[in-house]
């Protein structure tokens, strides 16, 4: 075992898991919510689609940006980048996989933003299923 990465993975673990179970939990409420709206108006279902789907991607994209700000505040906290801007780039960067934003972290501390990309993609890939759940909802025969 590299003894020099322990510290990103006592750091960036439990972050994951925070942000995956604040992430689902955020989400469920949302389909609660919009669930509650629309109770017994299935006749109005499809003229609020736009507006419930536009709403839950501006709820995803806030949540997405929080959760990579909670890595950038890591990143600071830890010493691994210098400031609120550098770091919340590198964290946005990373979170999406983007990885052009020419922000590296130190030797010392890159196996946390590959943890932190790790993050994004399974962030993503729940932000995926529960639009993909929304809309199958919406457009499923049962709803019409």
């Amino acid at each position: 075992m590299n003894w020099r990465w322990v510290a990103d993975w006592i750091w960036g673990l439990p972050l994951l898991i925070l942000t995956v179970v604040f992430h689902v939990s955020v989400f469920v409420m949302m389909v609660r919510t919009l669930r509650k709206a629309h109770a017994g108006k299935t006749n109005h279902r499809r003229r609020h689609f736009i507006a419930n789907i536009a709403v839950i991607a501006l709820g995803a994209a806030a949540l997405h940006s929080f959760e990579a700000s909670l890595w950038a505040t890591l990143y600071i906290w830890v010493g691994a980048l210098p400031d609120e801007v550098t770091a919340m780039l590198y964290s946005l960067s990373a979170i999406t996989s983007y990885g052009h934003a020419g922000v590296f972290l130190e030797d010392r501390w890159k196996l946390l933003g590959a943890i932190e990309a790790m993050n994004g993609l399974i962030l993503f890939g729940l932000t995926t299923a529960f639009l993909f759940s929304a809309i199958e909802e919406v457009t499923s025969p049962k709803s019409q």
